[in-house]
């Protein structure tokens, strides 16, 4: 068994607060010694109580998604003998009524695009699969209700 922590730190300035105008602006700290500027989204709270440049909840639901899929991706693409030259994806969440009729991140699609080396490269049917895999083996993905759609892609061709 594992344990992960994260530290979630905020507090009120001069605000009324009770009047619900605050900032939603919070720091996230992790073990690792990183700290991340975070706040509610925009598209939930209005600016100037929330800062689009700070990193969402909604957000990083989807990049921690995106990134787990990424590293299985990464991990069994080297069993296999494939070299990943560059990864990249495009991760989308929506943010909908579920069918409880509660607001819940519904859906999330990976756009993975992957570069392989020359020499070791997947065809379309082998990143297909190692994609599968990557998502069946994503333990955030399977800690989920949410359904997660991939749609990768590869970015150069090669013949098949």
């Amino acid at each position: 068994m594992s344990k992960y922590t994260a530290t979630i730190n905020w507090s009120r300035d001069d605000e009324n607060y009770t009047d619900n105008k605050y900032s939603r602006v919070h720091q996230w700290s992790f073990d690792s010694g990183q700290v991340i500027r975070a706040s509610a989204s925009p598209n939930i709270v209005p600016t100037p109580y929330a800062d689009s440049s700070a990193v969402d909840p909604e957000e990083a639901f989807v990049a921690s998604i995106s990134s787990c899929h990424m590293l299985w991706f990464l991990s069994i693409a080297a069993e296999k003998g494939f070299i990943v030259d560059e990864y990249e994806d495009y991760a989308t969440g929506v943010l909908a009524k579920n069918e409880q009729g509660k607001l819940a991140i519904t859906s999330v699609t990976l756009r993975p695009s992957v570069s392989y080396a020359t020499q070791a490269h997947a065809n379309k049917k082998e990143n297909h699969s190692l994609h599968r895999e990557a998502s069946k083996k994503c333990f955030i993905a399977n800690s989920v209700r949410t359904d997660v759609e991939i749609k990768s892609s590869i970015k150069t061709t090669h013949p098949e």
